[in-house]
C-alpha cells in the first residue's frame, strides 16, 4: 500500500469527536433538591445509632436487675450482657456506615 491509500483509510475526525460536546447539566434547584435528599437519607439512618444507644441502656439496665435478683448467676449473665453490647455495638456501626455511604457514595 502507498502513503495515499493509507491517507484515505485515516479518520479525518480524532475518536473523541464521536463523544457528543455537550455535558450533561443539572439545574441548581436540582442540584438541591438530591443534596437536601441526601442528607434526609442520611438522618433517616442516624435515627438506628439512637435506637443503639436505647438497646445498650436495656442491656445494662437487665444485667443490674438480673444480678440484683440472682447474684450466683453473676459469670452467665455478664457473658450474655457482653454478647449484648457487641450486638448493639455492631447495629450502630452498620447504621453509621450506612450513612456514609448515603453522603458519600462510592
Amino acid at each position: 500500500m502507498t502513503d495515499e491509500s493509507l491517507s484515505s483509510l485515516a479518520v479525518s475526525h480524532p475518536l473523541t469527536s464521536l463523544v457528543p460536546s455537550h455535558s450533561f447539566q443539572t439545574s441548581a434547584i436540582s442540584r438541591d433538591i438530591n443534596r437536601a435528599a441526601k442528607f434526609i437519607g442520611a438522618g433517616a439512618t442516624i435515627v438506628g445509632v439512637a435506637g443503639t444507644g436505647a438497646g445498650i441502656g436495656t442491656v445494662c439496665g437487665s444485667l443490674l436487675i438480673g444480678y440484683a435478683r440472682n447474684p450466683s448467676l453473676k459469670q452467665q449473665l455478664f457473658f450474655y450482657a457482653i454478647l449484648g453490647f457487641a450486638l448493639w455495638e455492631a447495629l450502630g456501626l452498620f447504621c453509621l456506615m450506612v450513612a456514609f455511604l448515603v453522603l458519600f457514595p462510592v
